[in-house]
């Protein structure tokens, strides 16, 4: 790969080294788990990233502490404002905690309970939308951060955001040696394009595909086309990936350094989680389960292969996994 095309998209290598500078001693360095069942079910070796046990329980914890600790000092007295579903939401605030900066997140007025009881737990100030009406999340943050003065910290399509996550890759591929691929969830693209980076940086032989629900296939669609394409409020468990299309900085990133993205249904992505869950002790949300149920639907000849799987959350509200797995 060429850091010089990579700079022209925005986000290097570099960057996810700088980043991963920062987040050291912050973040935790993930284990990574294997499963010989799960080898033997899928025909391949798999390799775990458990993004499930980052702090606040997702990956998303890595980019947002990212993007505030590079703020300037005037920019942290005046504080950040967030949009999202519920883990960028969560991290932001956690960020914010950790390093004084005052955090506000607009989400959705359907948001998991869990995730808007954490998020006020990690002491934001959440600010309510509503989606099914067609409220704009972004327009809502834009009018808060103009009240405030406050910096908006997008969940995905943000360069520190994006290298920051990609530093979970970093890590994955050091403790693993070069893989064959690398599974990734996939909903705005901000972990698959900061992964795809790192990846390709330090296994360029390797291939990177996204996993996004079928019923949000709005990335699946702008790669095969090459054009940004969008989806509208998008029903699936996948709550995590109801993004309505890549960003103006993900999408190019992805088109140069990902393989393929595949979509899978709700069923698929319960089953993988059951395997999660039951087999391997591991709580992964919806979401989470993303690449592991890409893996397991066979859309990707993995045989023989070895195969890095991104788990990129945990927060879960257990009422509705227990009715999922009914």
């Amino acid at each position: 790969m060429n850091d010089d095309g990579a700079a022209a998209l925005g986000v290097t290598y570099d960057d996810i080294e700088a980043a991963a500078k920062r987040l050291e001693g912050v973040a935790h360095r993930t284990p990574v788990a294997t499963s010989r069942q799960f080898d033997q079910l899928a025909g391949c070796r798999a390799y775990f990233k458990c993004e499930n046990l980052q702090r606040m329980g997702a990956f998303k914890f890595r980019g947002a502490y990212n993007a505030l600790a590079a703020l300037d000092e005037a920019s942290r007295r005046r504080g950040v404002v967030a949009f999202s579903s519920g883990n960028h939401a969560q991290a932001v605030a956690l960020a914010g905690r950790i390093l004084a900066i005052p955090a506000t997140i607009v989400m959705p007025a359907d948001a998991p309970q869990v995730k808007v009881a954490a998020t006020r737990g990690y002491g934001a100030e959440v600010v309510f939308y509503d989606r099914a009406a067609g409220e704009s999340r972004e327009a809502v943050a834009e009018r808060v951060s103009r009240e405030k003065g406050a910096s908006v910290i997008p969940p995905f399509d943000h360069p520190l955001v994006i290298a920051g996550q990609g530093t979970a890759a970093k890590e994955l591929i050091e403790e693993t040696g070069a893989l064959d691929y690398l599974f990734v969830c996939t909903g705005g693209a901000g972990l698959l394009s900061g992964s795809a980076v790192a990846a390709r940086h330090l296994a360029p032989e390797i291939r990177v595909v996204g996993v996004e629900p079928a019923a949000g296939d709005d990335a699946a669609r702008s790669f095969r086309t090459k054009t940004l394409q969008r989806v509208e409020n998008p029903v699936t468990i996948a709550d995590g990936a109801r993004t309505q299309s890549l960003g103006a900085i993900t999408f190019p990133l992805v088109l140069r350094h990902v393989f393929d993205i595949i979509t899978v249904t709700d069923p698929q992505i319960v089953e993988a989680m059951r395997f999660l869950w039951e087999r391997m002790k591991l709580v992964v949300e919806p979401t989470g389960a993303l690449a592991t149920a890409g893996v397991l639907s066979g859309a990707i000849d993995v045989r023989e292969r070895r195969v890095g799987i991104i788990l990129s959350g945990g927060n879960v509200d257990l009422k509705a996994m227990a009715s999922l797995f009914a």
